[in-house]
């Protein structure tokens, strides 16, 4: 490739699989790609090709990833940066930043906070270091958004040793919530609401409350766990209810049992929103219902953190494609003085609010990933458009 290096390259790993986005010098995505199924039968999909590949470990599905990359031109001296998604920067991490040695043992630190995810991040963090030992990278962290929630949100009545290790309410989402905060005036043509309640609503869940700009309040706490029905996740739980499950399942069979095998699979017998719909049977109607209530009665909690609300923006998978669960959401925020338009709402149109409603309602399709190369072209000081 000739001339300066100048995309910037996105990485999203998880436990099991890795997703990568390239970014033009105009914040403009060029190519996505993933690695699913990480040390199983592993996939690459990547510009419409949906192939079997060798992904041992997280290692080598960067490697797997970078290769594919590089058939299509995009080869790793075409970087000049790589940002990283980071699940859990606990209280140390507030905003993106570059990553040197200090950084990453200060991730590690916070591998019992998130021993799901951290590793994995850390773990892309240094494959693509090997890799490219002078390409310079960030780190974008989903909980830093909410560093902003008052102590009084944020503290749980525990004993100040316990809140010391670091148990204590952070909430995650925070890059979708942040993106969403600095696109919404943009796409509406209008100031950022003063009360925006923001609901991220996919296989992970939450909604968070955001006055003047900044985050108040989370449904998720101490880990993704916490709040709404998820896919496989039971959300809101009482803290004795998860020691009897400790106690008959032993804590790694509970913490599987919450994480992986509730929520909507638990209740409906398929994690899918959509597959729910499909198969229309009692269990599947009631794990919708449930979904949907849990949603507004946290959404009056969210409410309630910042005054009231003068609007309300739905993201993610289920948010931006499922009007029922929208309608019946916006239905039990009515007595906000929410009136949504139905037809706009079965289109999927942006705006979803009547003409003469007091609160509006917006779709705002998720871009996670081109705020993550935003922020670390602002990290680095590298100007959109300049070469």
């Amino acid at each position: 490739m000739t001339g300066p290096a100048q995309d910037i390259l996105t990485v999203n790993a998880g436990s099991s699989s890795i997703k990568i986005a390239v970014f033009d010098r105009t914040l403009t995505q060029t190519v996505s790609a993933s690695v699913s199924e990480i040390a199983g039968a592993s996939r690459l999909r990547i510009a419409g090709e949906d192939r079997p590949c060798e992904a041992p470990d997280h290692d080598a599905a960067v490697a797997v990833l970078l290769a594919a990359l590089g058939e299509l031109g995009h080869g790793v001296d075409s970087f000049s940066a790589a940002g990283h998604r980071v699940v859990h920067g606990g209280r140390g991490f507030t905003e993106p930043c570059l990553v040197t040695p200090d950084v990453i043992a200060r991730i590690e630190e916070a591998i019992p906070l998130a021993p799901l995810h951290n590793p994995a991040n850390l773990a892309a963090i240094k494959a693509l270091a090997r890799r490219a030992p002078d390409l310079p990278q960030t780190a974008s962290f989903d909980t830093a958004f909410h560093a902003t929630n008052p102590e009084v949100a944020r503290r749980y009545a525990i004993p100040e040793a316990e809140d010391a290790k670091g148990i204590r309410r952070y909430g995650f989402h925070g890059i979708s919530y942040a993106s969403l905060t600095e696109r919404l005036p943009g796409l509406t043509g209008e100031p950022l609401p003063k009360r925006l309640l923001a609901l991220h609503l996919g296989n992970g869940a939450s909604l968070c409350a955001i006055l003047d700009g900044r985050s108040v309040a989370t449904t998720m706490g101490y880990s993704p766990l916490d709040g709404l029905t998820m896919g496989t996740r039971s959300g809101g739980i009482d803290g004795n209810a998860v020691l009897r499950l400790a106690q008959d399942h032993g804590i790694d069979g509970a913490a599987r049992l919450l994480n992986r095998e509730s929520g909507l699979l638990a209740l409906g017998g398929a994690s899918d929103m959509r597959e729910l719909h499909r198969a229309d049977t009692p269990q599947a109607r009631f794990a919708i219902e449930h979904f949907c209530y849990w949603t507004v009665r946290n959404a009056g909690s969210m409410i309630a953190a910042m005054g009231g609300t003068n609007a309300l923006v739905f993201t993610g998978g289920i948010g931006e494609n499922d009007a029922y669960v929208r309608a019946a959401v916006m239905s039990g925020l009515a007595f906000t003085g929410l009136e949504f338009d139905a037809s706009a709402n079965a289109a999927g149109d942006m705006r979803l609010h009547a003409p003469n409603s007091r609160v509006k309602a917006f779709i705002v399709p998720a871009a996670e990933e081109a705020h993550i190369a935003a922020e670390a072209a602002r990290v680095l000081g590298l100007a959109p458009g300049s070469t």
